[in-house]
Order: structure tokens, then sequence, then C-alpha cells
């Protein structure tokens, strides 16, 4: 399983939600966890369009290095 950057501060936000009280910390705590599924449906959009794309050969694997496409 790879972590991406999203990945860790899921884990991070998660871990200060389970140690902190105060419904209001909770709630900003959630709203941001919700924020990273929207970020992660854009990438993984994103990236899938990238892949059907019909892209030249050199912009693709500049794309691969930089790990936008696999």
């Amino acid at each position: 399983m790879t972590h991406t950057p999203l990945d860790t501060v899921e884990t991070l936000l998660e871990g200060v939600l389970a140690e902190t009280e105060g419904e209001d910390v909770h709630y900003k705590l959630r709203t941001a966890l919700q924020l990273l599924v929207v970020a992660r449906d854009d990438h993984d959009r994103a990236t899938a369009t990238l892949s059907e794309a019909d892209l030249d050969e050199d912009l693709r694997e500049r794309l691969e290095d930089l790990g936008y496409i696999e």
C-alpha cells in the first residue's frame, strides 16, 4: 500500500481527533477529514484523465516520473 501526503494528513487528523475533546474541535477536524475525501477524489479523477489522454511520449514519461500517472 502506498502512502501519499493525503494519507499522512488523514492519519494525523484522525490521531488528533482521537486525542482531543470538545465539540468545536471535533467538528473542525471531521470537516478537514471530509475535505481530504474531496481532494483525494479530485486527484484520482485527474490521474484517470491523464492516464487516458493521448499524450506524447516525453510528456507521459515526465508525468510518470512526477507520480501523476502510472
